[in-house]
């Protein structure tokens, strides 16, 4: 939940009359979660929010899972995902279940001529390589290397990229992406124990009003299929906003890694929560500091859940041959560890400079036809070198 902000021109009072300077009625749009039982903002709209003129053929977009049921660990290229020019065609979905979509993009270029609008699920873009700008409704929001730019279900964006080479790891979730409960106080403020707190947190800027009329193409997905839908006036036609549900971004640079005398578990790690899964940000940080710590992480069985890391920069201790972009999956049922000779190699070394993204799942993910395309074949037999 993101604390609450406000920008550009409300009323005093939420649904009461607002008048334009013409004399008629801005158009109010409550953007509300869960049955208007959770964070909601409200909207001010120059012309109602509804006005579709035309649809298109709807298309399916939904992965194409090539395995199903699988118990050994993978390992995936990220960076061999070949780049292409539109931003929704450049994005493949490689691991997937009913809880989420893990999804690599290599963008060359933005949004041009449409609007996107996932109606299904939160969007969560760490931005690996590339530097440009988010633009919404509710303003606009810059972004470089290591940003987590996350966009609540229901947002309409448009993308732009300052840079032609672009490397993106998304997470699209179909439960609401949150602050982990431990981090958070009774009243929904950020912790003193937590790891970031609300001065790290970007909301978005420069709020535009955009009056024009015309067509103007929403991109929208439902239930793996999108649909191309037509508006007779520009969505980002908002002179005011407040609340607490909007897109921002978190810095994985300003995340503040916890540390101990022994080596300290994942969660401590964590930056995001879901009801099905956990996102955490592996950070440049110290050792462990226990006379006889071993700061390599000890095997451990995944009991119940998927491991999946993504790594972007610096270099792993706990694994060979890692290269950026490179996505690992650790399935439940079999336990995991360092690479052989890991271990002692740790010993002594007092800090890593280490940048990765991990996603738990709480249900097992599927494989698609793109992951299989850009699978290490021998990984799994790794830990017998």
């Amino acid at each position: 939940m993101p604390h609450y902000i406000q920008r550009g021109q409300i009323p005093h009072k939420r649904h009461t009359q607002f008048r334009q300077p013409d004399g008629s009625l801005y158009s109010e749009q409550l953007f509300s979660t869960e049955g208007f039982s959770n964070d909601y903002s409200l909207l001010y709209h120059c012309y109602p929010p509804t006005m579709i003129i035309k649809t298109d053929e709807p298309v399916d977009v939904a992965p194409k899972v090539a395995e199903e049921k699988m118990l050994k660990h993978r390992s995936f290229e990220g960076f061999k995902i070949k780049p292409a020019d539109d931003f929704l065609k450049s994005r493949k979905a490689v691991l997937v279940n009913a809880d989420c979509q893990i999804v690599l993009a290599a963008p060359t270029k933005g949004t041009e001529g449409y609007f996107v609008k996932n109606a299904d699920a939160d969007e969560m873009i760490f931005v690996h390589e590339g530097t440009g700008a988010v633009h919404t409704q509710y303003g606009e929001l810059t972004f470089s290397p290591g940003d987590y730019i996350v966009l609540p279900r229901g947002t309409i964006y448009q993308i732009s990229f300052n840079t032609a080479q672009n490397r993106l790891f998304i997470v699209e979730s179909f439960h609401p992406l949150r602050y982990p409960k431990r981090y958070m106080s009774k009243l929904g403020q950020l912790m003193e124990h937590a790891p970031y707190c609300e001065r790290d947190i970007r909301g978005p800027e420069n709020l535009q009003t955009i009056r024009e009329k015309g067509d103007f193409l929403i991109r929208t997905k439902k239930k793996g299929v999108e649909y191309g839908l037509h508006y007779a006036t520009h969505p980002f036609d908002v002179v005011g906003w407040d609340g607490c549900c909007y897109p921002y971004i978190f810095s994985i640079h300003d995340f503040e890694p916890i540390t101990g005398r022994v080596h300290q578990p994942p969660p401590v790690h964590q930056t995001f929560e879901t009801d099905a899964f956990v996102v955490c940000s592996f950070c440049p940080r110290l050792y462990d500091y226990h006379p006889n710590a071993i700061p390599a992480p000890y095997n451990h069985s995944n009991i119940d859940s998927d491991e999946v890391l993504y790594y972007a920069e610096g270099e792993f201790m706990s694994r060979k041959h890692v290269t950026r972009g490179m996505i690992t999956l650790h399935p439940a049922g079999i336990p995991h560890g360092p690479h052989p000779g890991a271990v002692e190699k740790s010993i002594g070394a007092k800090e890593t400079k280490e940048l990765a993204v991990m996603v738990d799942t709480f249900r097992p993910l599927m494989l698609t036809q793109d992951a299989l395309e850009i699978e290490n074949q021998d990984y799994t037999m790794s830990w017998a070198e």
